[in-house]
Protein backbone atom coordinates (compact mmCIF):
# COMPACT_ATOMS: atom_id res chain seq x y z
CA UNK A 1 0.00 0.00 0.00
CA UNK A 2 1.58 3.85 -1.36
CA UNK A 3 0.93 6.72 1.04
CA UNK A 4 1.88 8.78 -2.37
CA UNK A 5 -1.41 8.72 -4.09
CA UNK A 6 -1.97 12.21 -5.89
CA UNK A 7 -4.74 14.05 -5.89
CA UNK A 8 -6.33 13.80 -9.21
CA UNK A 9 -7.10 17.03 -11.07
CA UNK A 10 -10.19 18.81 -11.52
CA UNK A 11 -11.88 18.58 -14.63
CA UNK A 12 -11.96 22.11 -15.05
CA UNK A 13 -8.24 22.90 -14.66
CA UNK A 14 -6.44 23.17 -18.10
CA UNK A 15 -4.33 20.46 -19.00
CA UNK A 16 -0.46 21.14 -17.74
CA UNK A 17 0.73 20.80 -21.28
CA UNK A 18 -2.21 23.62 -22.46
CA UNK A 19 -0.66 26.22 -19.46
CA UNK A 20 0.77 28.60 -22.14
CA UNK A 21 2.66 30.23 -19.03
CA UNK A 22 4.50 26.65 -17.54
CA UNK A 23 5.32 26.18 -21.28
CA UNK A 24 6.99 29.51 -21.76
CA UNK A 25 8.74 29.43 -18.37
CA UNK A 26 9.49 25.27 -19.58
CA UNK A 27 11.09 25.76 -22.30
CA UNK A 28 12.67 29.10 -21.48
CA UNK A 29 15.08 27.10 -18.89
CA UNK A 30 15.40 24.47 -20.97
CA UNK A 31 17.31 26.60 -23.63
CA UNK A 32 19.15 28.15 -20.53
CA UNK A 33 19.98 24.67 -19.11
CA UNK A 34 21.16 23.53 -22.65
CA UNK A 35 23.67 26.51 -22.75
CA UNK A 36 24.88 26.00 -19.35
CA UNK A 37 25.41 22.46 -19.75
CA UNK A 38 27.90 22.94 -22.28
CA UNK A 39 29.88 25.70 -20.74
CA UNK A 40 30.32 23.61 -17.62
CA UNK A 41 31.96 20.69 -19.55
CA UNK A 42 34.23 23.88 -20.89
CA UNK A 43 34.99 25.14 -17.92
CA UNK A 44 37.21 22.00 -16.49
CA UNK A 45 38.89 21.75 -19.82
CA UNK A 46 39.41 25.39 -20.07
CA UNK A 47 41.53 25.66 -17.16
CA UNK A 48 43.15 22.18 -18.16
CA UNK A 49 44.14 23.21 -21.03
CA UNK A 50 45.49 26.55 -19.45
CA UNK A 51 47.05 25.03 -16.18
CA UNK A 52 47.17 21.36 -16.84
CA UNK A 53 46.33 21.08 -13.09
CA UNK A 54 43.31 18.89 -11.83
CA UNK A 55 43.67 21.47 -8.63
CA UNK A 56 43.04 24.47 -10.83
CA UNK A 57 40.25 22.62 -11.96
CA UNK A 58 38.88 21.67 -9.03
CA UNK A 59 39.49 25.05 -7.18
CA UNK A 60 37.18 26.89 -10.45
CA UNK A 61 34.43 25.01 -10.14
CA UNK A 62 34.41 25.48 -6.37
CA UNK A 63 34.49 29.30 -6.80
CA UNK A 64 31.64 29.02 -9.60
CA UNK A 65 29.75 27.23 -6.70
CA UNK A 66 30.52 28.87 -3.53
CA UNK A 67 28.03 31.41 -3.99
CA UNK A 68 25.30 27.85 -3.45
CA UNK A 69 26.89 27.88 0.37
CA UNK A 70 27.03 31.72 0.86
CA UNK A 71 23.70 33.04 -0.69
CA UNK A 72 20.90 31.40 -1.01
CA UNK A 73 19.51 32.58 2.32
CA UNK A 74 19.84 35.94 1.44
CA UNK A 75 18.97 35.61 -1.84
CA UNK A 76 15.86 33.73 -0.47
CA UNK A 77 14.69 36.43 1.74
CA UNK A 78 14.92 39.11 -0.96
CA UNK A 79 13.09 36.47 -3.43
CA UNK A 80 10.15 37.04 -1.01
CA UNK A 81 10.40 40.95 -0.92
CA UNK A 82 11.39 41.78 -4.51
CA UNK A 83 9.16 40.70 -7.71
CA UNK A 84 9.87 37.19 -8.66
CA UNK A 85 9.78 37.10 -12.25
CA UNK A 86 11.63 40.65 -12.84
CA UNK A 87 15.04 39.25 -10.49
CA UNK A 88 14.65 36.57 -12.58
CA UNK A 89 14.30 38.84 -16.03
CA UNK A 90 17.42 40.76 -14.60
CA UNK A 91 19.60 37.79 -13.45
CA UNK A 92 19.28 36.79 -17.18
CA UNK A 93 20.89 40.10 -18.44
CA UNK A 94 23.76 40.05 -16.17
CA UNK A 95 24.61 36.20 -16.74
CA UNK A 96 24.66 36.79 -20.42
CA UNK A 97 26.64 39.77 -20.34
CA UNK A 98 29.00 37.66 -17.53
CA UNK A 99 29.52 34.44 -20.08
CA UNK A 100 29.77 37.11 -23.14
CA UNK A 101 32.96 38.13 -21.49
CA UNK A 102 34.59 35.16 -21.33
CA UNK A 103 34.08 34.26 -24.83
CA UNK A 104 35.61 37.78 -25.88
CA UNK A 105 38.17 37.48 -24.12
CA UNK A 106 39.12 33.71 -25.60
CA UNK A 107 38.50 35.56 -28.80
CA UNK A 108 40.64 38.50 -27.92
CA UNK A 109 43.43 35.46 -26.58
CA UNK A 110 43.40 37.51 -23.29
CA UNK A 111 41.87 35.08 -20.91
CA UNK A 112 43.10 34.69 -17.74
CA UNK A 113 42.37 31.86 -14.83
CA UNK A 114 41.14 34.77 -12.59
CA UNK A 115 38.92 35.82 -14.90
CA UNK A 116 37.49 32.75 -15.27
CA UNK A 117 37.31 32.83 -11.54
CA UNK A 118 35.55 36.32 -11.29
CA UNK A 119 32.67 35.40 -13.89
CA UNK A 120 32.14 31.80 -12.17
CA UNK A 121 31.59 33.31 -9.28
CA UNK A 122 29.31 36.27 -10.55
CA UNK A 123 27.66 33.63 -12.65
CA UNK A 124 27.01 31.34 -9.87
CA UNK A 125 25.85 34.19 -7.54
CA UNK A 126 22.95 35.03 -9.80
CA UNK A 127 21.87 31.63 -10.39
CA UNK A 128 20.99 31.38 -6.98
CA UNK A 129 18.60 34.14 -7.45
CA UNK A 130 17.14 32.94 -10.19
CA UNK A 131 16.44 29.34 -9.43
CA UNK A 132 14.91 30.03 -6.25
CA UNK A 133 12.65 32.44 -7.66
CA UNK A 134 11.75 30.06 -10.71
CA UNK A 135 11.31 27.52 -8.02
CA UNK A 136 8.99 29.66 -6.01
CA UNK A 137 7.27 30.44 -8.55
CA UNK A 138 5.83 26.65 -9.89
CA UNK A 139 3.15 26.54 -7.42
CA UNK A 140 1.73 30.08 -8.87
CA UNK A 141 2.09 28.81 -12.09
CA UNK A 142 0.07 25.19 -12.36
CA UNK A 143 -2.80 23.86 -9.96
CA UNK A 144 -1.93 21.87 -6.83
CA UNK A 145 -2.96 18.99 -8.10
CA UNK A 146 -0.30 19.33 -11.04
CA UNK A 147 2.79 20.05 -8.63
CA UNK A 148 4.44 16.78 -8.56
CA UNK A 149 3.78 16.60 -12.74
CA UNK A 150 5.27 19.87 -13.20
CA UNK A 151 8.16 19.33 -11.28
CA UNK A 152 8.73 16.12 -12.74
CA UNK A 153 8.82 17.84 -16.46
CA UNK A 154 11.04 20.23 -15.07
CA UNK A 155 13.43 16.88 -14.17
CA UNK A 156 13.13 15.61 -17.21
CA UNK A 157 14.11 19.09 -18.65
CA UNK A 158 17.06 19.34 -16.79
CA UNK A 159 18.27 15.79 -17.63
CA UNK A 160 17.44 16.45 -21.23
CA UNK A 161 19.91 19.73 -21.63
CA UNK A 162 22.42 17.54 -19.53
CA UNK A 163 22.08 14.79 -22.05
CA UNK A 164 22.43 17.02 -25.25
CA UNK A 165 24.37 20.31 -23.54
CA UNK A 166 27.48 18.57 -22.74
CA UNK A 167 28.26 16.56 -25.61
CA UNK A 168 27.37 19.57 -27.50
CA UNK A 169 30.09 21.87 -25.27
CA UNK A 170 32.79 19.08 -25.17
CA UNK A 171 32.47 19.34 -29.05
CA UNK A 172 32.07 23.13 -29.64
CA UNK A 173 35.38 23.77 -27.21
CA UNK A 174 36.91 20.99 -29.82
CA UNK A 175 36.08 23.43 -32.58
CA UNK A 176 37.22 26.68 -30.83
CA UNK A 177 37.16 27.78 -27.08
CA UNK A 178 35.02 30.49 -27.43
CA UNK A 179 32.11 28.56 -28.56
CA UNK A 180 30.62 26.97 -25.75
CA UNK A 181 30.57 30.53 -24.03
CA UNK A 182 29.03 32.16 -26.69
CA UNK A 183 26.28 29.80 -26.87
CA UNK A 184 25.75 29.78 -23.33
CA UNK A 185 25.41 33.69 -23.12
CA UNK A 186 22.68 33.46 -26.25
CA UNK A 187 20.74 30.79 -24.10
CA UNK A 188 20.28 33.56 -21.27
CA UNK A 189 19.07 35.74 -24.04
CA UNK A 190 16.16 33.44 -25.10
CA UNK A 191 15.28 32.63 -21.60
CA UNK A 192 14.95 36.25 -20.90
CA UNK A 193 12.52 36.53 -24.17
CA UNK A 194 10.44 33.63 -22.43
CA UNK A 195 10.02 35.28 -18.93
CA UNK A 196 9.23 38.72 -20.48
CA UNK A 197 5.99 36.92 -22.61
CA UNK A 198 4.76 35.05 -19.56
CA UNK A 199 1.73 37.20 -17.95
CA UNK A 200 0.77 35.00 -14.84
CA UNK A 201 1.91 36.78 -11.37
CA UNK A 202 4.77 34.93 -9.80
CA UNK A 203 3.73 34.75 -6.40
CA UNK A 204 0.12 35.34 -4.10
CA UNK A 205 -0.47 39.05 -3.28
CA UNK A 206 1.87 40.25 -0.86
CA UNK A 207 1.24 41.48 2.67
CA UNK A 208 3.48 44.83 3.98
CA UNK A 209 6.19 43.39 6.16
CA UNK A 210 7.08 45.32 9.26
CA UNK A 211 10.10 42.72 10.14
CA UNK A 212 13.49 43.65 9.57
CA UNK A 213 14.92 41.84 6.73
CA UNK A 214 17.56 40.12 9.70
CA UNK A 215 14.78 38.45 10.99
CA UNK A 216 13.30 37.26 8.03
CA UNK A 217 16.48 36.02 7.29
CA UNK A 218 16.26 33.22 9.78
CA UNK A 219 12.22 32.51 9.25
CA UNK A 220 13.27 29.54 6.62
CA UNK A 221 15.82 27.98 8.71
CA UNK A 222 13.47 27.88 11.52
CA UNK A 223 10.42 26.56 9.38
CA UNK A 224 13.05 23.97 8.10
CA UNK A 225 14.32 22.98 11.10
CA UNK A 226 10.35 22.51 12.64
CA UNK A 227 9.89 19.75 10.13
CA UNK A 228 11.83 16.56 11.08
CA UNK A 229 11.17 14.96 6.99
CA UNK A 230 12.50 17.65 5.01
CA UNK A 231 15.21 18.90 7.47
CA UNK A 232 17.10 14.93 7.63
CA UNK A 233 15.87 14.75 3.49
CA UNK A 234 17.85 17.58 2.69
CA UNK A 235 20.77 16.72 5.11
CA UNK A 236 21.12 13.24 2.95
CA UNK A 237 20.76 15.39 -0.28
CA UNK A 238 23.92 17.67 0.64
CA UNK A 239 25.37 14.25 1.23
CA UNK A 240 24.41 12.74 -2.41
CA UNK A 241 25.49 16.47 -4.07
CA UNK A 242 29.12 16.53 -2.43
CA UNK A 243 29.48 12.96 -3.57
CA UNK A 244 28.24 13.73 -7.47
CA UNK A 245 30.35 16.87 -7.68
CA UNK A 246 33.65 15.30 -6.63
CA UNK A 247 32.27 12.29 -9.34
CA UNK A 248 32.01 14.94 -12.19
CA UNK A 249 35.55 15.76 -12.25
CA UNK A 250 36.61 12.44 -10.92
CA UNK A 251 35.35 10.88 -14.31
CA UNK A 252 35.94 13.25 -16.61
CA UNK A 253 40.13 12.72 -15.41
CA UNK A 254 39.33 8.82 -15.68
CA UNK A 255 38.06 9.51 -18.91
CA UNK A 256 40.64 11.36 -20.11
CA UNK A 257 43.78 9.39 -18.69
CA UNK A 258 41.70 6.47 -20.71
CA UNK A 259 42.35 8.19 -23.64
CA UNK A 260 38.52 10.19 -24.06
CA UNK A 261 38.64 12.96 -26.54
CA UNK A 262 36.67 16.06 -25.16
CA UNK A 263 34.09 14.90 -27.80
CA UNK A 264 34.11 11.56 -26.10
CA UNK A 265 33.72 13.28 -22.76
CA UNK A 266 30.61 15.36 -23.49
CA UNK A 267 28.91 12.32 -25.16
CA UNK A 268 30.28 10.42 -21.70
CA UNK A 269 28.02 12.98 -20.03
CA UNK A 270 24.97 12.57 -22.54
CA UNK A 271 25.13 8.87 -22.07
CA UNK A 272 24.58 9.53 -18.02
CA UNK A 273 21.79 12.13 -18.83
CA UNK A 274 19.92 9.70 -20.97
CA UNK A 275 19.60 7.87 -17.39
CA UNK A 276 18.38 11.24 -16.18
CA UNK A 277 16.05 11.50 -18.65
CA UNK A 278 14.34 8.02 -18.70
CA UNK A 279 14.13 8.52 -14.23
CA UNK A 280 12.60 11.63 -15.29
CA UNK A 281 10.50 10.20 -17.31
CA UNK A 282 9.01 7.43 -15.11
CA UNK A 283 9.02 9.51 -11.82
CA UNK A 284 5.17 10.22 -11.67
CA UNK A 285 5.13 6.47 -12.08
CA UNK A 286 7.22 5.64 -9.26
CA UNK A 287 5.83 8.82 -6.90
CA UNK A 288 2.14 6.74 -7.32
CA UNK A 289 3.30 3.89 -6.45
CA UNK A 290 6.25 4.28 -4.06
CA UNK A 291 6.11 5.74 -0.63
CA UNK A 292 8.08 8.34 0.03
CA UNK A 293 10.45 6.31 2.77
CA UNK A 294 10.93 3.47 -0.06
CA UNK A 295 12.41 6.08 -2.44
CA UNK A 296 14.73 7.83 -0.07
CA UNK A 297 16.09 5.27 1.27
CA UNK A 298 16.30 2.91 -1.60
CA UNK A 299 18.02 5.88 -4.04
CA UNK A 300 20.86 6.32 -1.30
CA UNK A 301 21.61 2.46 -1.15
CA UNK A 302 21.18 2.30 -4.94
CA UNK A 303 23.93 4.83 -5.18
CA UNK A 304 26.35 3.12 -2.98
CA UNK A 305 26.15 -0.22 -4.77
CA UNK A 306 26.89 1.55 -7.99
CA UNK A 307 29.63 4.11 -7.15
CA UNK A 308 32.56 1.25 -7.04
CA UNK A 309 31.20 -0.32 -10.53
CA UNK A 310 33.24 2.86 -11.94
CA UNK A 311 36.41 1.28 -10.74
CA UNK A 312 35.95 -1.96 -12.86
CA UNK A 313 34.59 -0.34 -15.83
CA UNK A 314 36.88 1.00 -18.92
CA UNK A 315 36.30 4.04 -21.55
CA UNK A 316 34.08 6.82 -21.05
CA UNK A 317 31.20 5.34 -22.99
CA UNK A 318 31.13 2.35 -20.28
CA UNK A 319 32.06 5.18 -17.53
CA UNK A 320 28.79 7.15 -18.93
CA UNK A 321 26.60 4.01 -18.72
CA UNK A 322 27.43 3.33 -15.04
CA UNK A 323 27.26 7.34 -14.16
CA UNK A 324 23.67 7.14 -16.28
CA UNK A 325 22.45 4.50 -13.91
CA UNK A 326 23.62 6.67 -11.01
CA UNK A 327 21.46 9.49 -12.90
CA UNK A 328 18.50 7.26 -13.41
CA UNK A 329 18.12 7.50 -9.53
CA UNK A 330 18.00 11.22 -8.78
CA UNK A 331 14.64 12.73 -10.59
CA UNK A 332 12.55 10.54 -8.74
CA UNK A 333 14.05 11.28 -5.19
CA UNK A 334 13.78 14.94 -6.83
CA UNK A 335 10.19 14.47 -7.88
CA UNK A 336 8.98 13.10 -4.52
CA UNK A 337 10.85 15.40 -1.81
CA UNK A 338 10.35 18.79 -4.28
CA UNK A 339 6.89 18.34 -4.34
CA UNK A 340 6.31 17.59 -0.67
CA UNK A 341 8.26 20.70 0.00
CA UNK A 342 6.71 23.45 -2.18
CA UNK A 343 3.36 22.04 -1.48
CA UNK A 344 3.20 22.17 2.66
CA UNK A 345 5.54 25.89 2.67
CA UNK A 346 3.44 29.08 2.67
CA UNK A 347 3.93 30.84 -0.05
CA UNK A 348 4.90 33.97 1.41
CA UNK A 349 8.25 32.30 2.70
CA UNK A 350 8.67 30.36 0.00
CA UNK A 351 12.12 31.72 -1.26
CA UNK A 352 13.34 32.06 2.22
CA UNK A 353 12.63 28.03 2.79
CA UNK A 354 14.07 27.42 -0.67
CA UNK A 355 17.21 29.47 0.29
CA UNK A 356 17.22 27.24 3.87
CA UNK A 357 17.14 24.09 1.96
CA UNK A 358 19.42 25.58 -0.38
CA UNK A 359 22.50 26.47 1.98
CA UNK A 360 22.73 23.40 3.18
CA UNK A 361 21.70 20.67 0.21
CA UNK A 362 23.51 22.75 -2.94
CA UNK A 363 26.04 24.58 -0.24
CA UNK A 364 27.76 20.93 -0.14
CA UNK A 365 28.25 21.27 -3.73
CA UNK A 366 31.28 23.24 -4.22
CA UNK A 367 32.92 21.69 -1.29
CA UNK A 368 32.33 18.38 -3.38
CA UNK A 369 34.45 20.49 -6.31
CA UNK A 370 37.11 21.15 -3.77
CA UNK A 371 37.01 18.01 -2.21
CA UNK A 372 37.26 16.42 -5.64
CA UNK A 373 40.43 17.91 -6.51
CA UNK A 374 41.86 17.70 -3.68
CA UNK A 375 41.99 14.04 -3.96
CA UNK A 376 42.35 13.68 -7.09
CA UNK A 377 45.87 15.11 -7.12
CA UNK A 378 46.92 13.55 -4.03
CA UNK A 379 45.73 9.94 -4.35
CA UNK A 380 44.82 10.00 -8.28
CA UNK A 381 41.27 8.36 -9.54
CA UNK A 382 40.97 5.10 -7.99
CA UNK A 383 41.44 6.33 -4.25
CA UNK A 384 39.12 9.02 -4.43
CA UNK A 385 36.00 6.70 -6.15
CA UNK A 386 36.83 4.33 -3.27
CA UNK A 387 36.49 7.18 -0.65
CA UNK A 388 33.60 8.18 -2.51
CA UNK A 389 32.32 5.02 -2.07
CA UNK A 390 32.14 4.61 1.29
CA UNK A 391 30.88 8.03 1.90
CA UNK A 392 27.74 6.64 0.08
CA UNK A 393 27.21 3.43 2.17
CA UNK A 394 27.77 6.16 5.60
CA UNK A 395 24.68 7.89 3.62
CA UNK A 396 22.55 4.84 2.72
CA UNK A 397 22.96 3.64 6.62
CA UNK A 398 21.72 7.35 7.59
CA UNK A 399 19.04 6.99 5.26
CA UNK A 400 18.12 3.34 6.97
CA UNK A 401 18.12 4.22 10.64
CA UNK A 402 16.65 7.44 10.42
CA UNK A 403 13.36 8.08 12.40
CA UNK A 404 12.40 11.13 10.44
CA UNK A 405 12.64 8.98 7.08
CA UNK A 406 10.91 5.81 8.74
CA UNK A 407 7.84 7.42 9.34
CA UNK A 408 8.05 9.61 6.37
CA UNK A 409 4.67 11.54 5.76
CA UNK A 410 2.35 11.40 3.05
CA UNK A 411 2.40 13.81 -0.27
CA UNK A 412 -1.71 13.05 -0.53
CA UNK A 413 -3.22 15.93 1.25
CA UNK A 414 -0.41 17.98 0.82
CA UNK A 415 -1.06 19.74 -2.27
CA UNK A 416 -1.96 22.89 -1.79
CA UNK A 417 -1.75 23.58 1.86
CA UNK A 418 1.13 25.88 1.50
CA UNK A 419 -0.26 28.39 -0.94
CA UNK A 420 -1.82 30.83 1.41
Amino acid sequence: MTDTVREKVPEDVQPLLRNRDFLLLWQGAAVSGLGSNASSVAYPLLVLALTGSPADAGFTGFVALVPQLLFPVPAGALVDRWNRRRTMVWCDVLRALAIASVAAALLLDRVSLAHILVVGFVEGTLTVCFQIAASAAVPNVVHPSQLAAALSRNEARARGATMLGKPLGGALFGFGRALPFLFDAASYLWSLVSLLLIRTEFQSERRPRGEPLRRELTEGVRWLWRNPFIRTTTFLIAGSNLLFQALFLTVILMARDQGGSSTAIGLMFGLGAVGGVLGSLLAPEVERRLSMRTVVIGANWAWALLVPLLLVVRGPYLIGAVYGLMCFVGPVWNVVTSAYQLAVTPDAIQGRVLGAVGVIAFGAVPLGSLIGGQLLSRFGATATVGVLAAWMVLLGATATLSPAVRSAPSLAGAAGSGRS
